[in-house]
């Protein structure tokens, strides 16, 4: 079954290759179409000089014969045959590797996500984070509750240094030491998965270095190696304006960059829905701003 499963696989990679370099003209690419050309696609040899890669290796890939590509490769094939970001992650799982994180171009917030959090704004804290978890953007509730940390310098709007490095958010968290204990691992767990997706590279290092150096705590769970989807779900608050807070956690990924909205909701039978509601005009404006 399992040996069925991977030459079915194989032969999707080797398909979608085919289809792509039929698919792309040579101009596309800044080479002319010719007059003996039996096709209007590229050739193999074509896509292996733009990929940086032997002709005899990329038939191969198109024959399902090759090995498992390298990320190297991969990257090399989505540029030659100008992949879209979808057509790329698609090829990375066909190839069974981890796409690299490609941090936004222009450096803002994805719209969409940034859309959710306006929608939940009236009843939900929610932030809006890098693909390093830094915060990009925060709604009027989590600011009022947790600080406004969207653009501060360094990690110090880092969702895994609040909670480490700096405990700016977890300073009101009532949460027996236990349950921190667990939430702590859940975040390690999570930032685990972050840095591999990133593959390990510079920024993603520097930033489990200075964890590392910051909390004896981190450093402990992240010798633990253990992994985790997101982060522990429920965490307890004490704010002074309206008493405990008792919230759950939705995590959304972004589909065209690698940021990811997390939303707090109430747990269900407590008093937070209501007490939320009452922040929202304590705090002095019914959440109207979007940092």
């Amino acid at each position: 079954m399992r040996e069925n499963a991977e030459s079915a696989t194989r032969e999707a990679l080797a398909d979608f290759l085919r289809r792509r370099r039929d698919a792309l003209s040579p101009e596309v690419v800044g080479l002319q179409s010719g007059q003996r050309r039996r096709t209007p696609g590229l050739r193999r040899d074509e896509v292996a000089r733009l990929a940086n890669m032997s002709t005899t290796y990329y038939e191969r890939l198109e024959q399902g014969r090759g090995p498992q590509p390298s990320a190297a490769i991969l990257a090399g094939l989505a540029s030659a045959l100008r992949l879209t970001p979808d057509g790329r992650a698609y090829l990375y799982l066909l190839a069974g590797r981890t796409e690299p994180a490609v941090a936004d171009p222009d450096g803002g917030v994805d719209p969409q996500l940034l859309s959710v959090m306006r929608a939940v704004a009236a009843t939900s804290p929610a932030f809006v984070v890098d693909d390093l978890a830094t915060v990009a953007a925060q709604n009027d509730l989590h600011s009022t509750l947790f600080g406004h940390v969207a653009g501060l310098p360094g990690w110090e709007g880092n969702m895994f240094w609040c909670w480490f490095g700096s405990g700016r958010w977890r300073r009101s968290v009532l949460n027996s030491a236990e349950h921190q204990e667990a939430i702590g691992r859940g975040y390690v767990g999570y930032l685990r998965v972050i840095v591999a997706e990133r593959g390990y590279d510079p920024a993603a290092a520097t930033l489990v270095a200075d964890l590392r150096g910051a909390s004896a705590e981190f450093s402990r769970m992240w010798d633990e190696h253990q992994v985790s989807s997101a982060p522990a779900p429920i965490v307890s608050v004490l704010d002074d304006r309206v008493g405990r807070l008792d919230f759950d956690y939705a995590l959304m990924l972004g589909t065209r960059t690698r940021q990811r909205l997390f939303s707090l909701h109430a747990v269900p039978g407590t008093l937070t829905q209501q007490r939320l509601t009452r922040l929202s005009y304590v705090s002095g404006d019914a959440v109207s701003t979007y940092r």
